[in-house]
């Protein structure tokens, strides 16, 4: 008697070590599928059954509970995301060297948290309600990443498709937002399915469900196809020309002299530069020698008169370019949020200063125009909620390898004029990563889009690809031409349909001759931004309420 009840405890618990190990390969499959179907090595039709491995370990959790099934559920959503995060951002390490892991470990608990309120919520729910919930529950999230102080947006499901821009040409009435309600719908049909087949084995019901989720897969792409086929843009040209200094920003950049910058870029620019080139286009913080310029006094500056003297050869021509500036303070009063204190001056008065990661354009005309930079890199140019976590944690951003000083931005978004009237967004680097707040240029008067960078930085990695894609999915979007200039990276061309049409590789030195149709038109997306994520709260603050009133299942 003794043996067989130390055999069966023996089985017993080998067949829960076995259920354990099946679940936590089927949430490490859901993290690799996400993984490979990210881009730009990625192939993004898997990221239409990705999450289904995850959901089906979370529906036994809650239809045969065990002891811990909330914590093992927990780590096995965890690990999934956490290979998710891992291997499509990893590259973050080169910048931020352990930042990268606070931003890894941090992306993927957040990630984790959303799914383990819908497990919550689903317990009182039917599995539809459920599903509805969590896929507006997750479109909040991504909602959030856009618009909180650690805004971390570069995972959102919508941007999966930025390489294959021929399949989500309707982003212009959805934005990116239309990608992620497409990804989930998908996933949710094929769970439906495949949790009919394997309880009460309806393979009709299976059947449907897969004929459903192909259907609502190839629908939108032929539709995507039929918009792109019949997409013109209007010839109205504007020649411009991208300068690549490929300057090192870990060696180089800032250990140089901002005449010396100038020179290499006019050097190069003038290589390609015709009396019928427009606009001059050159990269984000090109002129950063030591703490910046200051900005009070740009107009009587060395850069402003060097760039000047320049431009008298060309008549028409309009000079955009990247700079850092700062602007001191010595009375309290003055002080903003983002305003850092840097000493005493030389007569012993505290000395604050603002920073600003800007963009200007320069012409024959006397005014020059100036942009601040105001999507900011977490940890790297922002300390979030500084009031509240800087007595907490003193210094850490600058520990996890971030910033040394927090950047001043600006309320709105402008579009400069050219000499000719044509105007021009000025994008600087990650703000590209944001749909809505792009809008917020296009609805300035921008006719196309410039965007100015250095993803240096990263080194050549996914990361300056990927950055590169995402900026695609703003040119669908708004049905806006994008000229991109990068220090180092890649700077492109990029047409009204998202099509790369000219770049210039990683690590090169040269400039990119172009031209890009200029465009007044405003799509619906242009017009109404995000509307899908703020339509997402109705369900999800609706089936929350209504779930606090059902019974547990």
């Amino acid at each position: 008697m003794y043996f067989t009840l130390k055999d069966a405890y023996t089985n017993l618990r080998f067949l829960l070590g076995y259920i354990f190990m099946k679940k936590l390969l089927l949430a490490i499959t859901t993290g690799l599928l996400l993984a490979i179907a990210w881009p730009t090595y990625g192939f993004p039709l898997l990221l239409f059954f990705g999450f289904v491995p995850l959901l089906w370990v979370t529906h036994k959790s809650i239809a045969k509970p065990a002891k811990k099934s909330g914590l093992k559920l927990f780590s096995f959503a965890y690990i999934a995301f956490f290979i998710f995060n891992i291997s499509t951002t990893w590259w973050l390490y080169n910048s931020t060297g352990f930042g990268m892991w606070f931003a890894v470990l941090a992306n993927s608990l957040l990630m984790t948290f959303v799914w383990m309120l819908y497990r919550k919520v689903s317990k009182r729910l039917s599995i539809n309600l459920s599903l509805v919930f969590l896929i507006s529950l997750w479109i909040l999230f991504e909602f959030m990443h856009l618009n909180w102080e650690f805004a971390w947006p570069w995972l959102n499901l919508g941007n999966a498709f930025a390489t294959y821009t021929g399949w989500i040409q309707w982003y212009e009435y959805t934005g990116a937002f239309g990608g992620t309600l497409w990804v989930w719908s998908v996933n949710a049909l094929i769970f439906k399915g495949v949790l009919a087949f394997a309880e009460i084995k309806n393979q009709r019901a299976l059947f449907i469900k897969l004929a459903i989720a192909a259907g609502v897969i190839l629908i939108p792409i032929g539709v995507s196809q039929l918009i792109y086929h019949n997409y013109k843009e209007t010839e109205d040209p504007v020649e411009v020309v991208l300068l690549q200094p490929n300057i090192d920003p870990y060696t180089e950049k800032y250990n140089t002299t901002n005449e010396r910058i100038a020179d290499l870029l006019f050097e190069e620019a003038s290589k390609s530069l015709t009396d019928s080139t427009d606009f001059l286009i050159a990269p984000e913080t090109v002129l950063a020698e030591g703490a910046g310029v200051d900005i009070r006094n740009f107009e009587y500056s060395r850069e402003k008169e060097k760039a000047e003297d320049f431009l008298s050869a060309y008549p028409n021509l309009n000079y955009l370019a990247g700079i850092q500036f700062y602007r001191l303070y010595t009375n309290e009063d003055d002080v903003l949020p983002a305003t850092n204190y840097v000493g005493k001056d030389r007569i012993g008065n505290p000395l604050w200063a603002d920073f600003f990661n800007s963009a200007f354009l320069l012409n024959k005309s006397d005014s020059t125009q100036i942009y601040h930079k105001s999507k900011l890199v977490v940890g790297v140019e922002n300390f979030p909620y500084q009031s509240i976590l800087k007595p907490l944690l003193g210094d850490v951003m600058l520990d996890l390898g971030g910033t040394v000083s927090m950047k001043t931005t600006q309320e709105n978004r402008v579009a400069f004029a050219g000499i000719d009237g044509s105007k021009v967004a000025p994008i600087i680097c990650y703000e590209s990563v944001y749909g809505d707040f792009v809008t917020d240029y296009v609805k300035a008067g921008a006719e196309f889009l410039a965007i100015i960078t250095n993803d240096a930085w990263w080194g050549d990695t996914q990361g300056h690809k990927q950055h590169l894609n995402y900026a695609r999915l703003r040119a669908i979007e708004n049905r806006r031409s994008i000229a991109r200039s990068a220090n180092t990276g890649i700077s492109a061309i990029i047409n009204q349909k998202g099509e790369i049409e000219k770049e210039l590789g990683y690590g090169l030195r040269g400039s990119l001759k172009g031209s890009v149709n200029k465009n007044k038109e405003l799509t619906f997306y242009s017009k109404h931004g995000d509307y899908l994520a703020k339509l997402a709260f109705i369900p999800v603050f609706g089936l929350l309420i209504f779930s606090c009133f059902r019974r547990r299942k």
